[in-house]
């Protein structure tokens, strides 16, 4: 019982980023509310204009009654209350500074969300599928397109199952 995540590539569209000289290499973070944050591996080299960066990174949220029940309760609130939650992947763009550069930090350039109470609704997973992302300093700009893959909806059924026995 898990939930997989798949985060693909990464393109550029026209932006400030794109101009911006200090940012080099990209990395993309995945969180779960505020279970976990899983990173790729890997920083790549900024994409030029039109151009992809390929991350291939998979990783699994497991969310199994034996041992993550904190999480697997999370899901069911979201599921039943969805007033109180966010129900979003979050997936965060960052840009890692380069070798020569170390006193500069980390810094958050763009962001994209995947609702998990949508792929449950429309009863379909996200598979390899191209997401805004939003730059960070200013909600209302796309920045990008991040390709990823949410299954989650094998889980969030037999979430909604357990919740409808309680």
């Amino acid at each position: 019982e898990k939930i997989r995540i798949e985060i693909l590539s990464f393109c550029l569209t026209e932006s400030r980023i794109v101009a911006d000289e200090t940012v080099q290499q990209l990395f993309v973070e995945c969180r779960l509310n505020n279970f976990l944050a899983e990173e790729t591996p890997l920083s790549l080299r900024k994409p030029t204009g039109g151009q992809r960066i390929h991350y291939n990174y998979s990783n699994v949220i497991h969310v199994d009654k034996a041992n993550n029940q904190a999480r697997r309760e999370y899901l069911k609130s979201m599921l039943l209350e969805p007033d109180l939650h966010t129900d979003s992947l979050r997936f965060t763009v960052v840009s890692d500074p380069p070798e020569y550069e170390q006193d500069l930090e980390c810094e958050d350039i763009g962001f994209a969300c995947v609702r998990l109470r949508e792929i449950f609704q429309n009863q379909r997973d996200i598979i390899e599928q191209d997401v805004d992302v939003f730059d960070a300093q200013d909600d209302s700009a796309v920045i990008g397109k991040l390709k990823v893959t949410v299954e989650a909806l094998h889980v969030l059924r037999a979430v909604y199952e357990e919740c409808k026995d309680d």
